[in-house]
């Protein structure tokens, strides 16, 4: 692996969105956040993705997250901007704005409602990464959200492009992770997607992993991180199924899972990330018991493996 695809390698926090109590994006909130998650030793930040909550941002709100995001970090920490929007004009914008603050690489879901041939879908990427030229991108691979999955026929065609330098594999066959890394090779970076299969991810070829519930533990994914590296597999298992329990056990509140991770940011650390933007769905206040449940197991696991 060539040396300029290090700082893509490790625990890349996928950044949740921050807002004030009016439900605004909150520039502050957003700083303080991403200082915390450097401090806390991660290789980069993803942002304005899935857990970014892109979706429901307006695109001056992702523009001014990242710009905050930038402002604190920017010099210190790998920073991908998804910039993917539901059409090419906007997502081009993201990407030149993007470009502009310096960011290490975009990052782009294909359009999601209509199933579009790939042909399309490439031509939407190709317009994209025209925007940036000077920046690399990274496939997002989501198809169980996007509703349409990279096929290695795509993926292959979109190597033709000199700035397309790798995949975000979220898709949950592990599988799909040791197709693109045997097809890409030493120029290409894999990220493993799904958090509950991160060390299996690695074990077939991811380099790092870009996940959504990094930032609520990431001394565990960290450590796993460490662990898999030094060669020691089992005991990264153990702190894998560990994680798994408290992912299910998050999951397990009727708030969206972003909710309820930045509550357990409150409790644990005393973050103040705002809630979520509707139509997520906030927490109920009889998920208060099951989010104090969640932050202690994390607790006892850091407590067991860190």
């Amino acid at each position: 692996m060539t040396s300029r695809f290090e700082k893509y390698h490790g625990i890349i926090p996928a950044f949740y969105a921050c807002y004030e109590e009016d439900g605004s994006v909150s520039a502050q909130r957003t700083r303080v956040f991403a200082r915390h998650l450097v401090t806390k030793g991660v290789k980069g930040l993803y942002v304005c993705g899935s857990s970014g909550e892109c979706i429901y941002l307006e695109k001056e709100e992702r523009m001014q997250i990242l710009e905050a995001v930038m402002a604190e970090v920017g010099d210190e920490c790998t920073v991908i901007a998804h910039v993917a929007c539901n059409n090419t004009d906007e997502s081009c914008q993201l990407a030149a704005h993007a470009q502009s603050l310096g960011v290490d690489a975009i990052a782009s879901i294909p359009p999601i409602y209509f199933r579009l041939p790939d042909h399309a879908i490439a031509a939407y990427w190709n317009a994209i990464s025209a925007a940036a030229p000077k920046t690399d991108f990274i496939i997002y691979n989501i198809p169980q959200l996007a509703g349409v999955a990279l096929s290695l026929n795509l993926f292959n065609e979109m190597r033709k492009n000199p700035r397309i330098i790798g995949v975000k594999n979220s898709s949950m066959p592990t599988q799909d992770i040791q197709m693109f890394k045997h097809s890409g090779g030493d120029d290409c970076v894999v990220f493993n997607g799904p958090d509950e299969q991160f060390v299996a991810g690695r074990a077939i070829g991811a380099d790092g992993g870009i996940g959504g519930t990094y930032a609520a533990m990431p001394e565990l994914f960290l450590k796993m991180d460490q662990l898999i590296r030094s060669g020691d597999a089992s005991a990264a298992c153990e702190i894998q199924y560990a994680v798994n329990d408290i992912i299910g056990a998050m999951c397990q509140c009727k708030g969206n899972l972003y909710a309820v991770m930045k509550k357990i940011l409150e409790i644990r650390e005393g973050l103040l990330l705002g809630s979520v933007r509707l139509p997520l769905a906030e927490l109920a206040p009889e998920d208060l018991g099951q989010v104090k449940v969640c932050a202690r197991m994390i607790d006892q696991a850091i407590a067991d493996y860190v």
